[in-house]
């Protein structure tokens, strides 16, 4: 029977994994959970201690012995551990120790057990490492330019581990970009990070309790021998098709609107949002996951239940006051007057404007001057509606040719459209896993593997590590300017440099 070694399984996305297992142990496979020892988490599993096929390890992920000890009885390895945001934000030295570090230590740990060959390891990626997508670039798929937002350390740190599990070498692998997951714990989130989401932003959700079904399939479909081989050695995006698709003012609506609020300027002021730098996109290639793993089950209703449950008592007052004159102007000032602290805060997008935070406000408005532009109502804007259409994001090579007909000449055009040049040689045709050698146009010499590339849509890791450049780049690189001009005007040119990289681990 094979051996599951999951980690990050008292997390949200971990948590309802674990659960979504637990009929399977000791029939279909057995299940090994690396658990940081804390009050909390000895409370959560502690009615899971007699348990059929679990052994729960106490330790930590950045304790090489503790990860060597669950790899050496493990089979498959779900690397579902993350210190996400919005905690990410405060702290990115840590967060890049914990996504990148682990990472590292998961896949060092199955080459000394001798398992490259034999071991499979998920990884848990995030939409975040193409970020900022708004309209009318709002649909996309993987292979499209790495772009994680400014000051998104998060992201930045899941780049540089993905990069990393991509070029490991493991014959199966797997990076499946998650994307905002809805559920109680999205209807509980109260930091800064909500008004850094545009209101004309998108994102195509999955449920906490779909990503744990997803988990369990993965595991009992390869336990069953029915998981198609073709599943390894891929990038995917964990979306939940077209019923989780939202923009997100049209959420907001929603949300307000159940507790009475039907005139949205009463509770939204466009100027404490941001209207560009955030993460999100509708994808064109979400169902090839679920082809594959058959795990989509809920819409956002279940978001929308669960903010309801969240408000509880509050519901019924808001929708008394909503009915009386005035009552949503009302309803919309007491909403408001919890926001001020979040707005206040270190994060928030009003400390930006008053403390005059001009890289900030580049970023999350182009300018002063475009913010200051926004009106005082919502309804003043012109919003974005037209959903449906799709700016395709041209790859650079032909992708319509089955891979093992990928060409030198393939590559070589790749490389021009990436604005930089191919400097290896040879390269065996239909090879997408030996690293050839490049130059980006700021004459930065790097490997990568076509599947890192073209799949994966990486390219220069010294321009990664050293700042957002993306002004810079997008008038020297093609590819990477398709989803750069739509957003930006030709002369934003800011270089954003980064307080910590992969190096640094």
């Amino acid at each position: 029977m094979q051996t599951v070694f999951m980690t990050g399984a008292g997390g949200g996305m971990g948590f309802e994994s674990f659960k979504a297992m637990l009929p399977d142990l000791g029939t279909l496979y057995n299940l090994v959970i690396l658990v940081r020892d804390s009050e909390k988490n000895r409370k959560l599993f502690a009615p899971y201690t007699e348990q059929k096929g679990l052994s729960i390890v106490w330790g930590d992920l950045l304790n090489k012995d503790d990860v060597r000890k669950c790899i050496e009885l493990s089979d498959i390895v779900l690397h579902i551990a993350a210190f996400v945001s919005p905690q990410a934000d405060y702290f990115p030295k840590k967060a890049m120790q914990n996504n990148y570090g682990s990472t590292r230590n998961l896949i060092e740990a199955i080459k000394d057990a001798g398992k490259t060959e034999t071991c499979r390891f998920v990884y848990i990626g995030t939409v975040a490492e193409t970020g900022d997508r708004m309209p009318p670039i709002h649909w996309g798929r993987v292979g499209d330019p790495i772009k994680p937002s400014m000051f998104d350390y998060y992201a930045v740190s899941k780049v540089a581990a993905e990069r990393y599990v991509i070029e490991s070498g493991l014959r199966y692998w797997v990076s499946l970009r998650q994307t905002g997951i809805i559920g109680p714990a999205m209807a509980k989130i109260r930091d800064a990070i909500q008004f850094h989401n545009c209101l004309d932003n998108v994102l195509e959700y999955v449920s906490d309790r779909d990503s744990g079904r997803l988990m369990r399939n993965l595991c009992a479909f390869e336990a069953e021998g029915t998981l198609n081989p073709s599943f390894w050695g891929h990038i995917y995006n964990i979306g939940g098709g077209a019923s989780c698709r939202v923009d997100t003012l049209t959420m907001y609506k929603i949300m307000y609107g159940e507790i009475g609020i039907r005139n949205i300027d009463c509770v939204i002021d466009p100027k404490v949002n941001a209207t560009r730098n955030f993460h999100g996109q509708y994808y064109l290639d979400s169902d090839k996951l679920e082809d594959y793993l058959h795990f989509r089950s809920d819409s956002m209703q279940y978001f929308y239940d669960a903010y309801l449950r969240e408000l509880g008592a509050a519901k019924a007052f808001g929708k008394i006051i909503c009915k009386l004159p005035g009552g949503q102007r009302l309803m919309g000032a007491i909403i408001k007057s919890t926001f001020k602290k979040l707005l206040n805060s270190e994060h928030g997008t009003r400390h930006f404007i008053d403390a005059n935070m001009e890289d900030h406000i580049e970023a999350y408005w182009g300018s002063r001057k475009a913010w200051e532009a926004l009106p005082e109502k919502t309804s003043e804007i012109q919003h974005f509606t037209d959903w449906d259409t799709v700016v395709h994001i041209d790859h650079g090579y032909d992708e319509s040719k089955p891979e093992n007909e990928l060409s030198f000449e393939d590559m070589q055009g790749a490389a021009t459209f990436r604005g930089g040049e191919l400097l290896s040689e040879t390269m065996q045709k239909g090879d997408w896993k030996t690293r050839l050698r490049f130059r980006c146009a700021f004459g930065h010499e790097f490997e990568a593997s076509p599947r890192l590339v073209l799949e994966g849509g990486h390219w220069c890791p010294v321009c990664e590590r050293k700042s957002w450049n993306y002004g810079a780049r997008a008038k020297v690189d093609p590819f990477f300017a398709q989803v750069w001009d739509p957003l930006h005007e030709p002369d934003e040119l800011r270089e954003y440099p980064k307080e910590v990289t992969e190096l640094d681990v």
